[in-house]
């Protein structure tokens, strides 16, 4: 019963987020291995110091296609009920950049078997647009005023969410950033129509791991995303997992890719991810394919004391 109503909680939030405005936020195949990156209530959940890097590729033979880099931490305090984190990123997209961090908290309220938890973030970004770059012109001149200055400014932002979990299943919900940032230099004087901004986006992310018998194991996962200018999209996955050693699996998003997933669990601290997108697009016609690799190090390991981290997610 209480599994029950925090799921309808969950469903509730993502419900009343409202009407939102075109998409801004990284996307990554891999979010089941980098979820503080949109869920700050994530932090501390795995019961050790963990440590994520993950660098993603999209649209390779595309001048100008998002390239991606994170690198986070995250860790639960001495009384258990707190956890912190820590993520860094870039994202260049054409003209272009954003680089960023956020220092992320959760509190936990811990069940039986299961645990609840809230989590709050908050840092900045500095947005580069390099409008100047862009030849309007065969003679390399620039007659558009749209175009004639950079954007070069920093912008704080902070989010919030919500994060459920056993030991094989999960269910969360965030929204990562909530103010709505003009991406433009405060100098310039225009229409409110005509300014870009950042706008609010919700997630909605779930999973759970079925033992097929004890040397193999299903992991389904789905993830919603949701904001205004674009349609609703979901990634839907699943992975095999076999002696809890590797894995292999196929994501679907919704009119966009499938893509191909392996994750190694190399050592008892170490854990390799690859995923290959293909488009399912007029879009597949440019390009060979989106690349993303994951590397993950639990901390916390030693020969007297041994603490064993989530596996799963």
């Amino acid at each position: 019963m209480m599994t029950k109503r925090i799921i309808a909680c969950l469903i509730l939030l993502f419900a009343s987020v409202g009407i939102l405005k075109a998409q801004q936020d990284a996307m990554y195949t891999q979010y089941m291995f980098n979820t503080l990156a949109i869920n700050p209530a994530y932090a501390g959940s795995r019961n050790v110091l963990s440590a994520t890097a993950l660098y993603r590729s999209q649209w390779v033979g595309v001048e100008g296609a998002p390239e991606t880099q994170t690198l986070s931490f995250d860790s639960p305090m001495k009384n258990e009920k707190v956890g912190l984190g820590i993520q860094v990123f870039s994202d260049r997209i054409g003209i272009t950049k954003t680089t960023g961090a956020f220092l992320s908290y959760s509190y936990k309220i811990i069940m039986e078997k299961s645990t609840l938890s809230f989590g709050l973030q908050g840092g900045m970004s500095q947005y580069r647009a390099d409008f100047t770059s862009v030849p309007l012109r065969s003679d390399g001149s620039n007659i558009d005023y749209a175009f004639a200055q950079n954007v070069n400014k920093l912008i704080p932002n902070f989010g919030a969410g919500v994060f459920y979990n056993t030991d094989k299943f999960y269910i969360g919900a965030s929204v990562p950033h909530l103010l709505n940032n003009k991406l433009i230099n405060d100098s310039v004087s225009v229409s409110n129509e005509l300014i870009s901004k950042q706008y609010l986006h919700a997630f909605v992310l779930s999973g759970y791991v079925f033992e097929l018998d004890p040397m193999l194991k299903l992991r389904p996962s789905f993830l919603l995303k949701a904001v205004g200018g674009a349609p609703l999209q979901a990634d839907i996955n699943a992975n095999l997992w076999f002696k809890d050693t590797f894995s292999i699996g196929m994501s679907y998003r919704t009119k966009a890719d499938i893509s191909f997933l392996f994750e190694v669990q190399a050592t008892d601290q170490i854990r390799v991810g690859y995923t290959y997108d293909r488009s399912l697009t007029k879009l597949v016609q440019f390009n060979s394919g989106s690349h993303e690799i994951m590397l993950r190090y639990e901390f916390g390991f030693s020969k007297n004391n041994f603490i064993t981290p989530r596996r799963y997610f």
